[in-house]
């Protein structure tokens, strides 16, 4: 067997690995408790704090939160389609801010948290090692990746300060990726408004399922492109 062969039969199972780790968890009764979170979140967008709440939960969410912040930059967008851009900005800023949390993690504190995380299942040690290993192949574009799609983008940002990667690779690629994603979530608030919330709360649990599909090629598209 050629050493390509064995490197794509490694490829497609990590792959498999991380699809079936999150496909189980999105049709698991856990996702009860990703709906109460979702309401949650929702709840700050009818408050004043509002953008402070945005700016938070992009923080945390990149290092262990597991709710997306588009979640809240939608209601909030909703409310004020007009200042959708704005809101895109305060998720990039604390979103790229919360990665170097995340990479601070890996980097100083992992040997003495990493059981915090497993334990709590924000992401399972066989997770970790598998995106770890990628970071030999191309450490850009698996962050670009990670940012972009609904990949759980903290593993990501921790494994980057485990594996020593560039903290400028970490922010470039995190800036472009996450820019791409909120502001194309703000310019289809600005367009379709209030609309786009009320569509997600009626078919939230089909959402559910679309975005398990969407997290698998997030992974295929890491498959075949980080070589």
């Amino acid at each position: 067997m050629t050493n390509d062969n064995i490197k794509e039969e490694e490829t497609e199972s990590w792959v498999e690995k991380l699809s079936e780790e999150y496909v189980v968890g999105a049709v698991s009764p856990r996702r009860n408790v990703v709906r109460r979170l979702y309401d949650w979140v929702l709840s700050w967008a009818d408050t004043r704090y509002g953008s402070p709440a945005l700016f938070v939960l992009a923080f945390v969410e990149s290092s262990f939160f597991p709710i997306p912040p588009d979640v809240l930059q939608i209601a909030l967008s909703a409310g004020r389609p007009r200042r959708s851009f704005w809101y895109a900005t305060v998720t990039l800023i604390g979103s790229v801010l919360g990665a170097l949390l995340g990479y601070y993690i890996g980097y100083v504190l992992w040997v003495n948290v990493k059981d915090f995380f497993f334990n709590l299942h924000i992401f399972s040690e066989s997770t970790f090692n598998i995106v770890s290993g990628k970071y030999d192949d191309n450490a850009f574009l698996a962050i670009f990746t990670a940012a972009f799609t609904p990949i759980p983008y903290k593993v990501f940002t921790i494994a980057a300060g485990v594996c020593q990667i560039s903290i400028l690779t970490l922010i470039i690629a995190s800036i472009i990726g996450r820019g791409m994603r909120f502001y194309l979530v703000a310019l289809l608030m600005f367009v379709f408004g209030t609309s786009v919330r009320n569509w997600i709360d009626a078919h939230f649990n089909k959402l559910t399922i679309i975005f398990t599909i969407l997290l698998i090629g997030g992974f295929l598209v890491i498959k075949y492109f980080i070589k």
